[in-house]
């Protein structure tokens, strides 16, 4: 893998060696980081060490299955952090509004992943009734920190089709937007559809790492998040650092 590349724009103007990307996808998935933590029993304390990112609390938390609720905001604050009472009711409330957009996604999708729809799907030129306008409209119910834990709710009940935008990632995007574009949902999937072949190379080498030792893969769609995401929060490096400690690193360079 080392000598092949993924071009990803939104992540920076060099692209990442197909080794860096599986390195930094292992340190966010396995890597651990040192807490010094007080408790009862420990009243002195003691170095603990814990996920240094959310992969375990977000990613390998089971999906529900039926109609959105409360659940779904835990899901949400497992990735993001705890609401305030009064935003996590506000982000409930608003998982009931947008239950048929979500539905209307899905139907749209027909069972498709998001790398497979249509570039007219993300058009505003195909509008109405697109994933692309679904998608926008879903961003548009609020002000932050709302859209990014509605995000972040839809992604983890259908993680092939709904992308995960935060502030981070929203920001690397943007500046990619192109005319025509519905949103920057239509960035992920122009990055996607280009790098397919580095995409699915490295969602396989991920999957079957993360699964040798009971790991829940990882969607094309949820790699190019995290990858945008560690390089716009300036942590691609150390999840680098921290993937090349792992065992799964030590089998796939065997």
């Amino acid at each position: 893998m080392a000598a092949d590349l993924l071009s990803l724009p939104s992540a920076g103007p060099d692209p990442i060696p197909l080794a860096t990307a599986l390195a930094a996808v292992l340190g966010y998935a396995r890597g651990r980081r040192p807490l010094w933590f007080r408790s009862p029993s420990h009243p002195q304390g003691r170095w603990v060490r814990i996920p240094a990112f959310g992969y375990e609390r977000f990613d390998a938390r089971p999906p529900r299955s039926g109609a959105l609720g409360d659940d779904d905001v835990l899901a949400a604050e497992a990735l993001h952090g705890r609401l305030p009472r009064e935003s996590w009711a506000a982000v409930r409330t608003a998982l009931d509004d947008v239950a048929g957009l979500a539905g209307a996604v899905a139907d749209r999708a027909a069972g498709r992943p998001f790398w497979e729809l249509p570039a007219e799907e993300f058009s505003v030129l195909g509008e109405p009734g697109t994933v692309g306008a679904a998608l926008r409209a879903l961003r548009s119910l609020g002000p932050d920190p709302l859209p990014a834990y509605l995000s972040a709710a839809l992604h983890h009940r259908r993680p092939a089709l709904v992308p995960l935008i935060d502030p981070v990632t929203r920001r690397q995007l943007l500046p990619h937007v192109e005319e025509g574009d519905s949103g920057v949902e239509a960035v992920v999937h122009r990055e996607l559809r280009a790098a397919a072949e580095g995409f699915a190379a490295l969602e396989s080498a991920a999957a079957g790492l993360l699964r040798e030792t009971g790991g829940v893969p990882l969607t094309r769609l949820r790699l190019h998040d995290v990858l945008v995401w560690l390089s716009g929060s300036l942590r691609l490096a150390h999840a680098v650092e921290l993937g090349v400690r792992t065992p799964e690193w030590a089998a796939a360079r065997r």
